[in-house]
């Protein structure tokens, strides 16, 4: 089973999402984590950015509420297959995580400024998590 990493600047709202649903839409199909440059809190009475990511992910009937924030350097990247950036970050990364066998980099609004944006972000995040599952599912049949 492919492991993949969502990374973002501090892991409180995209990387948040992408990570609740791949965990959905991925299950028993890949392991997923996700993890920031720095971590922050992904609380909402702590962070406003958190409380709409949690609020955006309800309303499609998805739970993040148990996922915490973490920072990268409590993982290893020889760890993982997959490595996603999903705000342009990838050039902050340090080299061992972008020669993964798959590093994309999204480059998604933040909507942690913009919270109307939140809904539209979700679903950005819905499609390109939904293509990975399928990229990396076919990658893996054909390697059978």
């Amino acid at each position: 089973m492919k492991r993949v990493m969502f990374v973002c600047k501090k892991n409180s709202a995209r990387s948040q999402m992408a990570e609740g649903f791949a965990k959905t839409l991925g299950k028993g199909k890949i392991e997923v984590i996700s993890s920031g440059l720095e971590a922050s809190q992904v609380r909402p009475e702590a962070m406003p950015a958190a409380g709409y990511a949690y609020a955006t992910m309800k309303e499609i009937g998805i739970d993040i509420t148990d996922q915490h924030s973490k920072p990268l350097s409590d993982f290893q990247a020889q760890d993982f297959d997959v490595v996603i950036s999903l705000c342009g970050c990838g050039v902050n990364l340090p080299p061992e995580w972008v020669v993964r066998e798959v590093f994309e980099d999204w480059q998604l609004d933040d909507p942690a400024e913009q919270p109307e944006i939140f809904p539209r972000v979700r679903n950005e995040i819905k499609e390109r998590v939904t293509q990975l599952i399928e990229s990396v599912n076919k990658e893996f049949t054909t390697a059978r």
